[in-house]
């Protein structure tokens, strides 16, 4: 245990300037892993109180993962993923459920959208459909008129006792009398066993709603059934508490992945960085501090009191800054997930979770960085013999870390073959790879700092020394001073290497995205239902319409497809279930199909897109293993290979290959190819729009995608920026001897800060290259694995960055030169 000594009192007390570099850096770094921790930590606690459920103690759901299994004995692990839509239960188990001691009751519960079928084709909004026996737990009671017998309903409003009324279900179009009304509003409720067979997968329900007997405990029920149902990890699961809520509202799940991504691989990252960036800091402080040591190792102090010191100060103000650290990362949480809220990314009955643990974490890490940098940074101070302490202080050290420079070599031979990985590989495997890329590539940097620098200093040098003496003086400083160099380049190539991965990796798949949607829609119009869902015959009924050649309607959903990759695991691929006639597809969206015809497509044949089938490792003729929306394992023949999937869907089958795997059935789009006076006519089925008009209001769908990488953008690339200009700062101040000796030996004060500049100018340009040079090599790999194309740089975009960058450089050096010099 350290303990605070005097030696380490005075160095704060008296030379305060040497430490606020480092109070900065760790009070930024605290800030960044406390945000970071608040957001995973509630993603992990995501919940909220169940509604629907509210009075059903236990609800049983089916597993709503798809599971797979690869590897073998002790390695054996499950790459499955979350079922895009949702897998259901047997209705048989309601029987099952019933039997089981302390059960009174336990009703089949489903819910899915049907549409008023109006004699003109759109006959009004979506009403949601249920089973008049989950009144039992929710509460709904009739205003009027009684329960439903078969081929009646229950409304919520809008229609009279005795109506007849045409409902569009995912069973087919059916008549209903209404038998009964309620106080609420958007519902319907039919007999249980009519709204399990109109559901669309008869024989499967949502969830079976247990109602326990007096005084039986929940938690003996739910150990009771869970018996009975098994505990394997593909066997239903009972859910009590908050996480009934779960089964009513998708949107915690995606909550918590959601959440869980910031904090968990963002979060992940942005603390590597923070870390990474607050030790040099840390480190840059002591270094700057090596006249001080030797002096003290010269007088006779012993390496431990040496080390001891350097602990002494890390605890005097790692705390303080990291506590400080956490009121910022707080805010920043909070802001974070208000804006996540705001967009629909989380649900408003999820609340943020603040905690005491990530503050602790962040005050904790704060206080072992300092530590571990100084330990580090001391390690040769310390150890030096002190008869030549102070000459060895007096001039910069030159020559290869035995240690450094090896892991350093190591780093860049890395990045190269993961970049090649990356490069040869497709999707989600070329993303992973080419984060792995920058990662090795930033730790390259930071080992080799002083050779970088080094080299820097004479390529960046060689245009200056024409300059004149100020730009010369800067060249000879620079190269003389490669460790402090080093110090200064390392924070600005990692902000503009984050920075541009982030915003350029949106920037290239934003512009082949609505490349392809805008050349792969070939339609002259394109309908979208006022409410998301047109009528399931959408299709026939355009094609019914005068002036119209070809209709198409669009099922929009996603599938699971194994990826044989670097890592075998389920991706998530977009999927279009085809209404209508097939041959017609090619009139009104055009895929680009590079291998393979369309002509064929038909249940048990797929058409995929070319990078997803390269990821799968299948070609045209094979067949494509894949999971359906609600789970269930299917395979088809891969009939065609095409280039537009990222713009349009990865997947492409026929909609019967759909039917009765997601519970809205009902398509999303409908392509037609049609003269003009046709488009009043197609106003009948939903919103007509031309195609330019249509891919304007899809790429809305990208725009929190777009957001969330700007905000990571902002976070990665602003804490760089203050480290960079923190550093900057720091290593200016400590040159107050030379700058004044310059000014004694008959140098004006133009003259020295104009080396400055030039100095500055020349850390930012080696900065803004080598950033470049790790971004590309980043993106390109992960671009043309993810688009198949080069990455798109937007000129004013990168500009803007890279004035920024010299700007920041400027100005962090300018500064506190000027009043060195007073």
């Amino acid at each position: 245990m350290f303990h605070p000594n005097g030696l380490a009192r005075a160095a704060i007390r008296f030379k305060p300037s040497s430490f606020v570099g480092t109070f900065v850096a760790l009070l930024m770094m605290a800030a960044i892993v406390s945000a970071c921790g608040i957001m995973l930590e509630s993603g992990i606690r995501a919940s909220a109180p169940p509604q629907r459920y509210a009075n059903a103690p236990v609800v049983i759901e089916a597993d709503q993962t798809s599971h797979l299994m690869v590897g073998s004995d002790e390695g054996r692990y499950d790459a499955g993923a979350e079922v895009p839509d949702r897998a259901w239960l047997d209705h048989a188990l309601v029987k099952k459920t019933a039997a089981v001691d302390g059960v009174a009751a336990a009703i089949a519960d489903v819910s899915y959208p049907v549409r008023p079928a109006g004699d003109g084709g759109d006959g009004g909004s979506p009403l949601t459909a249920y089973g008049w026996g989950s009144t039992a737990f929710t509460g709904t009671e009739l205003t009027s008129g009684s329960a439903p017998r078969a081929g009646e309903a229950v409304l919520g409003g809008g229609a009279r006792i005795g109506d007849r009324i045409a409902l569009e279900t995912p069973g087919g179009k059916r008549e209903f009398t209404v038998s009964g009304l309620t106080g609420g509003a958007g519902a319907v409720w039919f007999t249980d066993a009519e709204a399990v067979a109109l559901s669309g997968h008869p024989g499967k329900i949502d969830a079976i709603a247990v109602l326990t007997e007096p005084g039986t405990a929940t938690g003996t029920v739910k150990d009771r059934l869970t018996e009975v149902l098994g505990s394997g990890h593909d066997k239903p699961k009972a859910r009590t508490g908050d996480a009934r809520a779960v089964i009513e509202d998708s949107g915690i799940t995606m909550a918590k992945e959601t959440l869980g991504g910031i904090g968990g691989s963002f979060g992940g990252i942005a603390a590597m960085v923070a870390v990474f960036t607050a030790a040099g800091t840390v480190a840059l402080s002591v270094g700057l501090r090596r006249r001080e040591f030797a002096l003290l190792r010269a007088i006779g102090a012993t390496p431990r009191q040496v080390r001891r010191s350097i602990a002494t100060e890390a605890l005097l103000v790692a705390p303080l800054a990291g506590a400080l650290g956490c009121v910022p990362g707080a805010a920043l949480a909070v802001w974070w997930f208000g804006q996540l809220e705001e967009k629909g990314a989380i649900p408003e009955a999820v609340d943020l979770t603040v905690s005491w643990l990530p503050p602790a974490v962040a005050v904790g890490a704060a206080l072992v960085t300092a530590l571990f940098a100084g330990f580090m940074a001391a390690r040769k101070p310390s150890r030096i013999k002190p008869g030549q302490a102070l000459a060895d202080a007096s001039v910069e050290p030159v020559g290869f870390g035995w240690i450094r420079t090896p892991l350093g070599v190591a780093a860049v031979i890395g990045g190269l073959v993961l970049s090649g990985v990356a490069a040869e590989t497709g999707g989600d495997d070329a993303a992973n790879a080419a984060l792995g890329v920058v990662m090795l590539f930033m730790l390259a940097v930071a080992l080799l700092g002083p050779l970088v620098a080094r080299a820097c200093a004479e390529l960046f040098g060689l245009p200056l020394r024409a300059a004149g003496a100020a730009a010369s003086l800067a060249v000879a400083n620079s190269r003389t001073n490669a460790r402090r160099l080093a110090s200064a380049i390392t924070p600005i190539v990692l902000a503009m290497a984050f920075s541009s991965v982030l915003l350029f990796l949106q920037t290239s798949t934003d512009r082949v995205t609505e490349r392809q949607q805008r050349d792969g829609i070939t339609a002259d119009h394109v309908v979208t239902g006022r409410d998301g869902l047109l009528p399931l015959d959408a299709a026939e009924r355009a094609s019914r319409t005068p002036g119209v050649s070809a209709a198409v309607s669009l099922l929009r959903t996603s599938v699971l497809v194994k990826s044989e990759g670097v890592e075998d695991m389920m991706v998530y691929a977009s999927a279009q279930g085809i209404g209508g006639r097939a041959a017609d597809l090619p009139k009104v969206q055009n895929l680009d199909v590079r291998e393979g015809s369309l002509k064929g497509l038909a249940p048990g044949k797929v058409a995929i897109d070319a990078a997803l089938a390269k990821s799968a490792e299948v070609s045209v003729g094979e067949r494509l293993g894949f999971r359906l929306p609600d789970g269930k394992k299917s395979s088809a023949e891969v009939i065609a290979l095409y280039g537009r999937g990222l713009g349009l869907a990865q997947v492409t089958l026929p909609e019967q290959s759909l039917a009765g795997h997601v519970t809205a059935p009902y398509p999303g789009d409908l392509l037609v190819r049609a003269d003009r006076e046709a488009a009043e006519s197609l106003n009948a089925l939903g919103t007509v729009h031309d195609r330019d008009g249509f891919a304007a209001t899809r790429s809305l769908d990208r725009e929190i995608g777009a957001w969330a990488n700007t905000v990571m953008a902002a976070i990665l690339g602003g804490f760089a920026a203050v480290a960079a200009a923190n550093t900057l700062v720091m290593t200016v101040l400590d040159r107050r001897r030379e700058l004044g000796m310059l000014r004694l030996i008959g140098s004006t004060r133009r003259q020295v800060m104009g080396m400055i500049r030039w100095e500055a100018l020349l850390v930012t340009v080696a900065g803004v290259v080598l950033g470049t040079a790790i971004a590309l090599a980043t993106l390109i790999p992960m671009t043309k694995g993810m688009t198949g194309e080069a990455p798109y740089i937007p000129p004013v975009l990168y500009g803007s960055l890279v004035a920024a960058t010299l700007g920041l450089g400027l100005v962090a050096t300018g500064l506190p030169a000027r009043a060195a010099l007073r």
